[in-house]
């Protein structure tokens, strides 16, 4: 049977991961899921993709505070509650062609991401009193689905067997293997097949006790990757030897012509029933198949 084998949680939007032995999910993913991002004064947002120097700001969940700390950068904190930013100002920005709404931070915390990215920025919690409601063309059953930051949807599921594959190709060719957070998912599986999670039609766990609705997740879009794998989130950088790598390889096997030719890594999901309750990491899930016609 198919088991929880890793949790990550990315509160800041391009900003390094948490991994999490256990995580709460809500209606809008993992809680504190992409709840913050780094935009622009006019509140475009910033991501890896332009600046792939986002990957050092390693972020941490305090008890009242998310922390970031950065190389030559002082600690920053700005609080986990909403509530508690002083004179906030709320900010309509987007999420590619979606609307988002945000409550900026302050200048404290966009001068020190001013500073470390060299260019002008502000940083945004998403505003709790609005939501950001997933494209209706994918949510099927699950209508009025809401995210928050996030590219698209709540959750992204990956599978291990996936990413060993994919390294065996790699390591075939001579480019050194890499790690899951490159593809920044949420719920990493072990016990599926190498990219059996593209035809997972539902995750299902059970709750704890007879209390707990059980949880169940709907996967609905296989993930088109951009360039950011190629990003080593560990120097903020490509691999200089390799800089195009995983991609080069990806677009061999993984380029789906429905798709006009979109490299796919993971399947997007999500949450059905069992907003609340808890996902850890050692879970069994009961994945439900669907091949198609």
């Amino acid at each position: 049977m198919p088991t929880i084998s890793e949790l990550f949680v990315y509160p800041v939007k391009s900003c390094a991961g948490i991994a999490l032995r256990e995580a709460r999910l809500l209606a809008t993913g993992l809680e504190y899921d992409r709840c913050w991002m780094v935009t622009d004064p006019h509140g475009a947002m910033l991501t890896q993709r332009a600046y792939p120097r986002m990957a050092l700001i390693k972020v941490e969940l305090g008890t009242e505070d998310l922390v970031l700390r950065a190389p030559g950068m002082s600690e920053l904190r700005t609080p986990l509650d909403a509530a508690r930013l002083d004179a906030a100002r709320r900010v309509q920005t987007s999420v590619w062609r979606d609307a988002a709404y945000g409550i900026d931070t302050g200048d404290a915390s966009a001068a020190w991401f001013s500073d470390f990215l060299g260019i002008p920025a502000r940083l945004l919690r998403f505003n709790p009193d609005e939501e950001r409601i997933v494209d209706p063309d994918y949510t099927g059953s699950v209508g009025g689905a809401t995210t928050l930051f996030a590219d698209g949807f709540p959750l992204l599921v990956v599978g291990q067997a996936s990413l060993d594959d994919l390294n065996a190709r790699l390591t075939a060719k001579g480019a050194p293997a890499i790690p899951i957070d490159r593809f920044r998912p949420n719920v990493v599986l072990t016990g599926l097949d190498a990219y059996e999670e593209d035809y997972v039609e539902t995750l299902s766990i059970a709750g704890e006790s007879t209390a707990q609705q059980s949880m169940e997740l709907q996967l609905i879009k296989l993930c088109a990757r951009c360039p950011m794998p190629t990003i080593d989130q560990a120097k903020g950088a490509p691999d200089p030897d390799w800089p195009n790598e995983p991609s080069d390889t990806m677009s061999v096997y993984r380029a789906q012509p429905q798709r006009d030719g979109a490299i796919t890594f993971g399947n997007n999901a999500l949450v059905v029933n069992g907003a609340g309750g808890w996902l850890r990491v050692g879970q069994e899930v009961e994945a439900e198949l669907a091949f198609g016609d």
